[in-house]
């Protein structure tokens, strides 16, 4: 997403720059932690007290020293997620406008939720704006701070959403390992899991792509799959997310793809024939987003099963290549998903209901293009870059005027 706002607003004559933040492995437990907490879900057994506080502090005081040598007093600096709003204080005290961009959270209040809200509540004071992504995700301390609800968009002009031909597509499906090279011997260089037997081109194949977060449910996934759909006859499922160890800021990531493996191979041989687990390349962004592209295009159906949702790009991206998508009604998803153009499941636990709307579905084939036809529609109409650079200018111009 940030890639193409810095683009457009930089074609705009905008002087933008998009600046990472490091940390060490503490840093990121913490703020995973958090991550996890803001959205109800405990992760790890971990606290968010004063030695948390302090390590998350140092680390970001020491990005706060490059980061002083590229901003100006009154420039505007939009922070985003958990990670980096302890940088808004130091900022703050050299004259910067400092934005609060939160893309996560639930509409529940729990204890988990509290911790984590209490934990950033000292960070939140320096900032002149707070935008969330989803209105519910706005906490009971900012009650009548300006805060502003901004959705996610997708760019379809990016490699993520662009059109592909048809030799193109059947290139990027054999390099992602779910088609076989009819040229040739199999020239896939991904990590595919989830037995040799490559994909028909004629199977209709289900899909869910998204990072290895356990709020993700890709284990939900496929359990549900291989439960209610894997009979179905010429029906596969693919698990897509990205190479583990290419993704530092996410130390849950490893342990939740060993267990969608193990899963796996506890199922019979018969069941496991149809499931494939993919993990894509991360070294090439460019080639990522294409094979994301391709697979996202060929599915049937795309699934985008979250127990918590901050708001779930990939529904938008399949949602614009007209793919009929099944998702939990959680978060910005169901901003997304108007009746019609998807499915939502009111309990995204209930691994029979979801089996049952991934069958339903992939028996209605007309209903299926028709839904198709009604997403792209709604993701042309309300989530789309122009409709956010829109916006982005809007927030920039109110938090400049004096």
């Amino acid at each position: 997403m940030l890639h193409s706002v810095v683009g457009y607003s930089d074609g705009l004559g905008i002087d933008d720059h998009w600046v990472v933040i490091e940390g060490d492995q503490n840093f990121f437990r913490v703020t995973k932690r958090l991550h996890n907490r803001l959205h109800g879900s405990r992760g790890d057994d971990g606290t968010l007290g004063r030695s948390e506080a302090d390590h998350y502090e140092a680390v970001l005081a020491e990005n706060s020293v490059a980061l002083l040598n590229r901003i100006r007093e009154s420039d505007v600096a939009v922070l985003h997620d958990p990670q980096t709003l302890g940088l808004a204080g130091t900022l703050a005290e050299h004259g910067v406008r400092v934005v609060w961009r939160c893309h996560v959270g639930t509409e529940r209040v729990n204890e988990f939720t509290e911790e984590s809200w209490n934990f950033l509540k000292p960070y939140l004071a320096p900032c002149c704006a707070y935008v969330f992504s989803h209105g519910g995700f706005v906490p009971w301390l900012l009650a009548g701070s300006p805060v502003l609800i901004i959705a996610p968009a997708i760019d379809p002009y990016s490699s993520k959403n662009r059109p592909l031909d048809a030799a193109r597509l059947d290139r990027l499906l054999i390099k992602a390992g779910l088609f076989e090279d009819l040229g040739g011997p199999a020239s896939s260089t991904e990590s595919v899991f989830g037995g040799a037997d490559p994909v028909s081109r004629e199977d209709r194949l289900v899909v869910q792509v998204s990072r290895w977060d356990h709020l993700k449910d890709m284990a939900g996934v496929l359990k549900g799959f291989a439960a209610e759909v894997a009979g179905h006859k010429g029906v596969r499922l693919a698990l897509v997310g990205p190479e583990v160890s290419a993704v530092s800021d996410d130390p849950e990531g490893a342990g939740v793809l060993d267990e969608c493996v193990t899963l796996w191979e506890s199922l019979p041989q018969k069941v496991r024939s149809t499931i494939r687990i993919i993990e894509l390349p991360m070294d090439d962004t460019e080639l990522n987003a294409l094979i994301v592209n391709a697979i996202q295009r060929h599915a049937t159906v795309v699934v985008q099963k979250s127990l918590e949702e901050g708001f779930g790009l990939t529904v938008a991206e399949a949602m614009w290549k007209s793919r009929p998508v099944v998702a939990s009604a959680v978060g910005g998803i169901v901003d997304q998903v108007a009746p019609g153009s998807g499915v939502l499941l009111s309990d995204p636990t209930d691994l029979d209901a979801f089996g049952h709307a991934v069958t339903d579905l992939l028996e209605r084939p007309k209903e299926m293009a028709a839904m198709g036809h009604r997403a792209r529609v709604r993701i042309r109409s309300h989530f789309l870059s122009d409709r956010l650079l829109g916006d982005c200018m809007r927030l920039i111009e109110m938090v400049t005027q004096e």
